[in-house]
Parts: structure tokens; sequence; C-alpha cells
């Protein structure tokens, strides 16, 4: 008895953390692992042993894989496609929605996602529309898609363990397809034609032109003969004047240097191009007794060429410069890129750019090298929107790229050899062939995601040896025994929904699975249908935007508001539970 008190304490205090969001999912979980191995309800010796386990492997894997697809140029092939759709709402939704919904199939959810959010926002720009009438539909797709395969989300894995832990062999890659894909077709209709209009409209600046203006930030000014300046370095501007400012550029007779470097040289009758704004700009001439040539023509294209971009990227929920600013992050000193302006809520921030500490979904417009921009933006936690003169991701071989991958997935549809082994396989060969780079592989893994993973699944075993999850699925079932069995399946399915919307989905899985096949035990009944009933409800965070972070991501380019989600998001569920239980019963029978 004591043992199943301080699991069931845990387990609230978890999913009271989980939903609250004050500590990150990785601690809450790291906490949870704690608590019942120093209580001794998880022998030590075991603690960390789910760091090993074959779903947190498939995970990694697979976050690897997504990287590779990426980098193949996929994403200019998709976004060639869409941009030939047309200008109707409906044709825009359903293609964008498709393609998401397809790719999570067979990637992250988060990558299929930022492939096409940039895809997505010129899309609505190109049509004079405001984004939001694409990105909730398109970060629903995600979670659509990731239903029809194993690897299309951690829960499908997660659940696939437990089965063969159960006694029977794993679900295998397209087992999940039997249900998923007509959840994701209906969903996917349901979307395109009807449930984008429940969304309210949300519109920002960036929905009739760009968020960011930034000609009015721009000024030439010249240093003349004679300056104090002159023979020292950029670096020294700072130094000589308090005003908040960036150089972006410099004029040197015929000579344009784009996004010089903060140590080179200022010669005089040197033009250089500054961002800053009246105030900081009046400081600068004061303090520095430079020329004021005028506002720049951007028709020079003076912030941006061949080998220097501009880009507009928005801040993950897990990025490492959250509540930094960019002086403490050191974008310029580390990473070599400049931050010109910062956008929060749909609106530009007005305040001093070192001044702004960064939050979840705020878009920063950045300027750096081509190469220096790929590289800083999954280092510090950002993705990429709609790109000015910015390619992120290299021309690598497709058809190579597509080739490993789908030996990996026939190999492990067929059950030849287990999807970690087959998937892992994947990564060594693209990695030898250099569609991932080493370091692209070790920082495309989402380590928050198997952190929790990792001890959230000892913490699952705890529920199930201590006789919790019998306990509480004994309850439910004793609860609805007045009610033909495949109730309870319902009840099961809308239990797992509720709980995906306020912790993150794998959490969900890990929890309910266990419970699961106590009820399915409590019946006598097969633990399939109660399995994929858990799967499918684990992916349906369509409620909050914290219940998964494609729901986040898209909540401050689209304009949303946290009540926005539900109005599309209720209408949603009911239809998957509608949809996905006969299937269920169909495909994977009770008795």
């Amino acid at each position: 008895m004591f043992d199943l008190a301080i699991v069931f304490g845990t387990l609230i205090l978890a999913l009271i953390l989980f939903a609250t969001g004050r500590v990150r999912y990785d601690i809450v979980a790291l906490i949870a692992l704690l608590i019942v191995t120093i209580t001794g309800i998880v022998d030590p010796m075991d603690a960390f042993l789910g760091f090993g386990h074959p779903a947190v492997i498939t995970v990694a894997a697979v976050l690897i894989l997504s990287k590779g697809l990426q980098n193949s140029g996929l994403v200019d092939i998709l976004a060639r496609w869409v941009s030939r759709v047309g200008d109707g709402e409906v044709r825009q939704i359903f293609s964008l929605t498709g393609i998401v919904a397809v790719l999570s199939g067979f990637m992250n959810n988060i990558g299929a996602l930022a492939l096409m959010m940039p895809v997505a926002i010129r899309t609505a720009r190109k049509s004079g529309r405001s984004p939001s009438y694409l990105l909730m539909p398109i970060a629903f797709g995600s979670l659509l898609g990731g239903m029809t395969t194993l690897i299309g989300t951690p829960p499908n894995i997660i659940i696939a363990s437990y089965r063969a832990q159960n006694g029977g062999s794993p679900f295998l890659i397209f087992d999940f397809a039997y249900v998923g894909i007509g959840v994701a077709i209906c969903g996917i209709l349901f979307i395109s034609f009807l449930g984008w209009r429940l969304v309210p409209s949300r519109q920002s600046p960036a929905s009739k032109e760009e968020l960011f203006a930034v000609r009015d930030y721009l000024t030439e000014v010249k240093v003349p003969e004679k300056s104090k300046l002159a023979g020292k370095m950029i670096l020294d501007i700072s130094t000589a004047t308090e005003a908040e400012m960036v150089v972006v550029g410099l004029i040197r007779n015929t000579r344009k240097i784009v996004a010089p470097s903060i140590y080179e040289t200022i010669l005089e009758n040197d033009i250089l191009i500054i961002r800053a704004d009246s105030k900081d700009l009046q400081t600068l001439l004061d303090a520095t007794r430079l020329e004021l040539v005028g506002k720049v023509d951007l028709s020079e294209e003076m912030i941006g060429s061949d080998t220097i971009g501009i880009t507009e990227a928005i801040v993950k929920p897990d990025s490492p410069i959250l509540d930094k600013t960019a002086y403490s992050a050191n974008l310029r000193w580390i990473h070599g890129i400049n931050l010109l302006a910062v956008a929060r809520e749909g609106g530009r921030l007005r305040d001093r750019l070192n001044q702004i500490r960064f939050q979840p979904g705020d878009i920063l417009l950045l300027q750096g090298k081509k190469d220096a921009l790929q590289t800083a933006l999954p280092k510090i936690g950002c993705l990429p929107l709609a790109e000015r003169g910015l390619r992120i991701g290299g021309q690598k071989t497709l058809l190579l790229a597509m080739g490993i991958f789908g030996t990996a997935l026939g190999i492990s549809a067929l059950g030849i050899m287990p999807v970690q082994i087959t998937f892992s396989a994947a990564v060594v060969l693209m990695i030898l062939a250099s569609i991932v780079s080493l370091r692209e592989a070790y920082e495309s893994v989402e380590w928050p995601i198997i952190i929790l993973l990792g001890a959230m699944i000892p913490v699952g075993q705890a529920l199930e040896t201590s006789g919790g999850a019998a306990l509480i699925a004994g309850s439910i079932v004793t609860g609805a025994s007045i009610f033909p069995p495949e109730t309870t399946l319902v009840l099961l399915l809308v239990i797992t929904m509720f709980l995906s919307d306020l912790v993150n989905n794998a959490a969900s899985a890990v929890l309910m699975a266990p419970i699961a096949i106590g009820i399915a035990n409590g019946l006598g009944a097969s633990i399939d249908p109660f399995l994929m009933a858990v799967a499918i409800g684990a992916s349906c965070a369509f409620l909050t935007p914290i219940g998964h972070q494609s729901n986040t991501l898209v909540m401050v380019p689209g304009g949303y508001l946290f009540t926005d989600y539900w109005r599309m998001g209720a209408v949603l569920e009911i239809i998957i539970v509608i949809v996905s239980v006969p299937l269920l019963l169909t495909f994977w029978p009770m008795y």
C-alpha cells in the first residue's frame, strides 16, 4: 500500500508540473524517476535502463533520419508543388495539411511542420491573407499524420514496445495505418472544408506586408577625414557611444561588404550601413561625429548578397536562448549573426534590442553569412520562417536519401529486422554518404524528448508493478460494467485524449498503456484495440497550444489565442472518436 501511495503521489505531482509548464517536461520526468528510485520502488540498478529501451533508440534514429530528409532537398520540391495549387483557401489548406500529414507519417512531427511552415507563410503572404488560416491546420495535420505509422510519433513506438512486453510481437511499421489512415483522411477533409472556418481570423502586420520593415531602421553614415574612428575596428564603435546599433554593411569606394566582421578596420570615407532607431542614431552621430548620408536604398541589397542572408526565425519552446538577450546569448560573438528586429504576438517590438529577453514563439529577424545562419539556427533553438535570400538545407542527393530511408522502412515493414536496428543502420549510411554530418546528427536529436522517454519508461513500469495500473483499470471496468465492453474502449480513448491536451504525448502513452493492458485483462479481451486506442488518443492534442510542440510553434506566427484551439480541435476530436472506434473494432477485434 505504501508503494502504491508513492507511485500515485509521484504521478499526480508529475501531471501537475507537466500541465503548468513551470518545470520543463524532461526535468519533471527525471524528478518522477528519482522519487520512485529513492523510495525503493524501482531498483537503482534498473533506474536508467529506460535510456537503452528500443523505443528511445528508435525515436533518436527517426529524428536523425528526419534531418537527412530535410537535407535532401525535399522541401524545395514540395514548395514548388504547393506554389502551383492556386489561391483558393480550401485548395491551399488541403494540399499543405495533406503534405504535412504524409511527411509526419515517416518523420518527426516537428520536423515535418518545420519543413512546411515557411511554405505556408509565403503562400499566405502571396495570397494577401493572414498566416492564421493555414498554420493551425498544418499543425493539426502533423499530429494526424503521426498516427499512421509506427515511426510517425513517439507514442506509437512506446505502444509497440508494450505489446512486445506483454507476450506479443511488436507492432510493425504499418500496423497503425489500419486505423490511422482512416482517421487522418477524415481529419484532413474536415479541416480543409470546414474546420479552418471555425478558427477566428487573426490579422497581423505580416498578413498584408512584411512583418519587419527593415528600411525604416537602416541608415548610411560616412566616416569623415581625420575621424577618430578611422583606423579603429567596428567593434570600437560600441565603446565610443552608448547607442544601440548594428553595422550591417560597409561601402568602401566601389566595394560593398555585407555583414562585415566586428574586427574590420574602419577607413576614412567609408560609408557604414547601420541598423538603429532615430534616438540611437542621433546619439551615435553626436558621440562620433559621423556624417549622416541618408536612408538606405534597399535596391542596393546592402543587407543581403550571394553569401549573406536575412531570415525570419521562430524561437522554439525549448530553445537555449530563452530569457536571454542578444548580448547574453552571444549571437554575434559566438554564432556570427546580427539581430535586426524582434516580433512578438503579431507585432514588432520597439524596445532596445539588447534589452529584449527572448520568449517562446518570438520571431527574430537575423542577418549573417548563410552558412553561419544554417549552423546557428539549430544551436540557438530556432526554426526558419519566411526566408529572405536564405536557403536552409543544402542540395543533397535526394534519390540516395530516399533509397536509404525506403530500404530501412521496407525491411522493418516486412519484420525482417527490428525497427531500432534498421533505422540505426540507416542513420550510419546517411552519415557515411554525407547526407547528414556527424554534427547535424547529434544536433538533430531532441534530447529533452530522449530524457523524457528514458526517465518515464521506468516510472510507467512502476505504475504497473505496484498494482496501480490494475487498480485504475479495475475501477474503469467496474464503473463501465453496466455498458457494453466497447464503451470502456471509448472511455479509455477519451481519457487519453484529455490527458494529451495537458501533458506531453509520450508521457500520456507511458502512463496510459499499463492501464489499457489492465482494462483488457479485466475484460478478458485482447490488448490490441486498447493499446491502439491509447496510441490514437495520445496524438490528439487539439484543444490547447501546450499539448504538443506543433501547436505551440504556430501560436505566435498565427496570432492565435489560447482559446482558439478548442474551436476547431473539439469538433475534430469528436470526429476522431466517431471514426476510430469502428475501425479499431474492425481491424483489432476485442475477442
